[in-house]
């Protein structure tokens, strides 16, 4: 019997955005995401991190970032890889009870990503290099610049479907939801062209949030 594909509601039901993100900010990620894809590419052959981890760590910035449209897709892919609806949803809900262990370090990480709209900080990464291995480390950050470019695609997708549904997300438009949806697809080839010529070029594939912390009330 196939199973039933549940998202949680206030993921189904979403009418706002959870994270709104711009076309800038989209193009980037498909730029980052070039040299992700191929990591992950490799990772497929070498299994280096599994593939329930990778899933887990998407689902964790799908979370944050609240793409309806990617949760869907990621729970059926969870679904086909075994992972059950209860551990799918806590992870979309932002539960911490199936988070293994060994893997709570990264799970963090993927969250600070999202949360950093793709640019974490680097003593974050290096706290991952420190307990993973850099190798791994590059890995998990590739996981992360993958799914956040599906969300920044996905999420006016997301508000498109609620409108056609009669439900139009607060502070949308169409223009932006059908901008964001073909002005990404226009700009993808570009994109990745960009990526690859980075890659040619000897840039690396991560960027970090280089501005000073914010101080504490009363320092």
């Amino acid at each position: 019997m196939e199973n039933v594909i549940e998202i949680p509601e206030a993921i189904s039901l979403r009418t706002e955005f959870k994270r709104k993100f711009g076309f800038w900010e989209l193009y980037r990620s498909f730029v980052f995401a070039t040299g992700a894809v191929s990591k992950m590419i490799g990772n497929k052959k070498t299994n280096l991190i599994d593939k329930h981890f990778v899933e887990r760590l998407q689902l964790a910035v799908t979370e944050v970032n609240g793409c309806a449209a990617c949760s869907y897709q990621h729970t059926k892919m969870a679904l086909s890889q075994g992972m059950t609806n209860e551990e799918i949803t806590s992870f979309l809900s932002g539960g911490d009870n199936f988070i293994k262990p060994e893997e709570a370090k990264a799970i963090m990480f993927a969250q600070h990503f999202a949360d950093s709209r793709g640019c974490p900080r680097e003593y974050a990464f290096d706290a991952i290099i420190n307990e993973y291995g850099e190798k791994e480390a590059e890995i998990i950050l590739s996981a992360c610049q993958v799914m956040i470019a599906g969300n920044m695609y996905g999420i006016p997708l997301s508000a498109f479907q609620s409108r056609l549904k009669g439900r139009p997300y607060k502070d949308s438009t169409v223009f932006y939801e059908l901008g964001m949806e073909t002005g990404g697809f226009l700009v993808l080839p570009i994109a990745i062209l960009h990526g690859l010529l980075r890659r040619f070029l000897g840039f690396t594939n991560k960027r970090f949030d280089t501005s000073p912390p914010e101080e504490e009330d009363g320092v």
